[in-house]
């Protein structure tokens, strides 16, 4: 009997990129891909999605089993979000405690999770988003253990802080920690 070896990484996926290595849509022909960056294995995926706009830690493996256990409820999600205007305090507790947001066209009520504002964001790679002139940022932490889509972008525009960059720092135990965009890390599974 053989036993298929799986390959685990850690990678930070830059802004701009699809979480994806293939391409089979005609509408996103000129898309960039993970293939862009990294070396394609045969059957590597990412675990769990960033959209095109998103940043930050993704998973990738060869193993179908850890990626649907790495995506349940049980592993924490943590986002570092910056977003339009100076929070409050009041927002952020709407957002602990669940907010509705709309979810394939139906209400849909979100978990409560963890939120608070971020004062420090010197682990974070530096990105120009927009200048200052044009209105005061600032930072939060959001964790999470569901995942619908665009589900951070839909919390923080329903309490009136749209989000300018979102970035995704920890799964479970796996986090971010200072990786550049080309750096693949393997991972001890």
């Amino acid at each position: 009997m053989v036993v298929k070896k799986h390959s685990y990484y850690k990678l930070y996926k830059p802004y701009g990129y699809l979480s994806q290595f293939i391409n089979n849509q005609n509408k996103r022909r000129n898309k960039k891909l993970l293939s862009d960056i990294i070396d394609f294995k045969e059957n590597l995926m990412a675990i769990g999605r960033l959209d095109e706009k998103s940043e930050g830690l993704l998973l990738l493996t060869t193993d179908g089993k850890f990626s649907n256990h790495i995506t349940s409820a049980k592993f924490e999600k943590e986002y570092h979000v910056m977003v339009d205007g100076a929070i409050t305090e009041n927002a952020i507790s709407q957002l602990r405690n669940g907010i509705q947001i709309t979810v394939n066209g139906k209400p849909y009520v979100t978990k409560s999770c963890k939120a608070e504002i971020l004062e420090d964001t010197s682990h974070l790679l530096e990105r120009f988003v927009r200048d200052e002139k044009h209105g005061k940022t600032s930072w939060i932490s959001i964790t999470l253990t569901e995942g619908k889509f665009r589900q951070v972008r839909k919390m923080t525009a329903k309490v009136g802080f749209p989000t300018l960059r979102l970035v995704r720092v920890r799964i479970g135990d796996y986090k971010l920690e200072k990786m550049q965009p080309k750096d693949l890390e393997a991972l001890n599974y």
